[in-house]
């Protein structure tokens, strides 16, 4: 009762229904017949699944976009680094199985004629180590970059054009072959996690039930945040900065708290979409990535927890059934939504029905209060005349 108070009933609504899809979604691929009208095919499990990691990548960046003012255009960036993070762990599980045979090396090494695995890759045969790189390498350069920019007190658009900046000379370093990363082909032809194979349901459920259950978490923590009093400081550098500077608070610090927070999230939406999508390659740092999830959070509504979830789950379904019919269309309808979403729904699908809803309360407010003064003006009126 005392979380459902802090939190909310929306925060507690969202993470109730996650937590049910994490176990409805696997009971009904793996229990139910294909017969059954509730039965989920096999192939859908890993597409919903990516959603979902797309959804908390959203709300990653709704937490520094939508509280505290900073419109990144590089969030794709974590987003990569932390699949490629899960992507080096799973390149390694697949030992001597790999085209060459080669128990140390992957593939792609042994191809470019390496002799020795890479100083980096080093501990990444091991499931924990990459869990800790997927959350520190994106958090660790996500501070160092914030500490940098907002001690310089870069802001707007020229942070904008810096994070995007940032995602790019990524996205050129990692297309190199002799950063040893596969170039431009990535990572890919994974075989187990943990142990159980990739391609196996119930290890696609497992992983979209992770998925769900981080979606779950990452809304819990963004609620948190955003409901104290750290939350109200956050929207109070978004709304007035130099106010509350003035008043002795220190924005960079709040902005380099959320910033990082943010690219941890997004590292680890990063590292559950990689085995179920099966690669990880550099165009997932093109800046039209970082661009897309702006969108997402633009079309659900910033700020609000839900909407950046919602906006994230259409706008990739969307995508899904327009690519199918007319895929050299996309770009422009996606362009075209963002414009219109701009123009008439500035708010996002959730802001502006929380919008109305608090106009209508407004309106019913108001109207109950004259009336009651109409009463009471009545009231008097007639005892005069006795």
């Amino acid at each position: 009762m005392i979380l459902a108070r802090f939190l909310g009933p929306r925060v507690i609504v969202l993470v109730a229904v996650l937590l049910a899809a994490a176990v409805l979604v696997p009971a009904a691929t793996l229990a139910l017949p294909a017969s059954s009208p509730f039965h989920i095919p096999a192939y859908l499990v890993p597409l919903i699944g990516k959603y979902v990691c797309y959804a908390l990548l959203a709300l990653a960046l709704d937490l520094v976009w939508g509280y505290v003012g900073i419109l990144s255009l590089g969030h794709g960036a974590f987003f990569a680094l932390g699949g490629y993070a899960m992507g080096m762990y799973l390149m390694r599980q697949i030992g001597s199985r790999g085209v060459y045979g080669n128990p140390i090396l992957p593939d792609f090494m042994v191809f470019l004629n390496w002799k020795e695995l890479p100083w980096y890759w080093t501990g990444f045969g091991e499931f924990w180590f990459a869990a800790i790189m997927v959350v520190l390498v994106p958090g660790l350069l996500a501070f160092v970059f914030g500490f940098f920019a907002f001690r310089s007190r870069v802001t707007g658009v020229y942070l904008s054009i810096i994070t995007q900046a940032m995602t790019y000379a990524l996205l050129l370093a990692f297309f190199r072959n002799d950063m040893g990363f596969g170039g431009n082909n990535g990572l890919t032809d994974f075989k187990d996690i943990l142990g159980f194979p990739i391609q196996a349901e119930t290890t696609r459920a497992g992983l979209f039930a992770a998925s769900c259950v981080a979606l779950a978490l990452g809304v819990l923590v963004v609620g948190a945040i955003t409901r104290s009093k750290l939350g109200k400081l956050m929207v109070a550098v978004r709304d007035a900065e130099s106010r509350t500077r003035f008043i002795g608070w220190r924005p960079e610090y709040v902005k380099l708290f959320a910033f990082t927070v943010s690219a941890v999230m997004a590292g680890i939406a990063g590292a559950l979409y990689v085995p179920q999508v099966g690669i990880i390659n550099p165009g997932e740092f093109a800046p039209v990535n970082s661009i897309e999830i702006v969108i997402w959070a633009a079309v659900g509504g910033r700020g609000t927890l839900l909407g950046p979830v919602i906006g994230a789950l259409l706008v990739n379904y969307g995508k899904s059934v327009f690519t199918g019919l007319a895929p050299e269309y996309w770009l422009f309808v996606l362009g075209g939504l963002f414009v219109l979403v701009t123009l008439f729904l500035p708010r996002g699908i959730v802001g502006t029905i929380d919008h109305g809803w608090s106009a209508l309360r407004e309106r019913r407010r108001a109207a109950r209060a004259e009336k009651g003064e109409s009463m009471g003006e009545g009231g008097v009126s007639s005892q005069a005349a006795e």
